[in-house]
């Protein structure tokens, strides 16, 4: 069993780059899935953001139906399901539209998972690699029966490109996921708001 985890160490960490490589190409393609999703997603957001309240607030359901019918926006999607359930009641149209909610939710974070994971793990995928190369390094100075600074700083520095390539991919992940979650929680805080707003109004006509 030793003799082949030490067989192992001693291919290097030149996988790993390769290894490497293919997880930023992954995070390269959820980035690019990713924004055109929300592109598409809030390029109205705005307006329905300053209208909506206004028209629910006022009780003006069929107008705001209309505009939410126009946009494609999480927060309107939730919004025309709570519309379209107003019969339902107080209590059911809370659970509805919270249904609802974990259902955009879901779809918003759709491979979101891949730059976190990386964003975090991507550094010591890295390091792996880097302790890999210096293990054959070492193991070819040894073999090759020569010593000198030289010949040991070379195998640790090409040993750590594994380490740096691994920083370079966490970083940008994780600054995308960030920015995703950011406008994940921007998009159901707005859909908090209309669901409050309709419910009182629900409550309101109950009443």
């Amino acid at each position: 069993m030793l003799q082949v985890i030490k067989a192992f160490a001693l291919l290097g960490g030149e996988w790993v780059l390769y290894l490497l490589l293919a997880l930023s190409l992954w995070a390269v393609a959820v980035m690019w899935d990713r924004y055109f999703y929300f592109k598409k997603k809030d390029q109205d957001a705005g307006l329905l953001d300053e209208k909506i309240p206004a028209l629910l607030t006022q009780g003006k359901v069929k107008e705001a139906d209309q505009l939410a019918q126009k946009s494609n926006a999480a927060q309107a999607n939730i919004l025309r399901v709570g519309l379209a359930n107003l019969s339902a009641g107080p209590e059911s149209l809370e659970e509805i539209l919270e249904s609802q909610k974990v259902r955009e939710k879901l779809e918003m974070e759709k491979n979101l998972l891949v730059l976190g994971t990386l964003g975090s793990n991507a550094p010591f995928v890295g390091l792996f690699g880097t302790v890999l190369g210096i293990i054959k390094a070492f193991n070819d100075l040894a073999l090759a029966g020569t010593s000198g600074p030289t010949i040991v700083m070379r195998g640790v520095s090409e040993a750590l490109v594994a380490t740096a390539v691994g920083l370079l991919i966490a970083i940008p992940c994780v600054a995308a996921y960030n920015y995703f979650q950011n406008r994940i929680k921007r998009s159901l805080a707005m859909a908090d708001r209309f669901s409050g707003l309709l419910l009182a109004h629900v409550k309101k006509e109950k009443g």
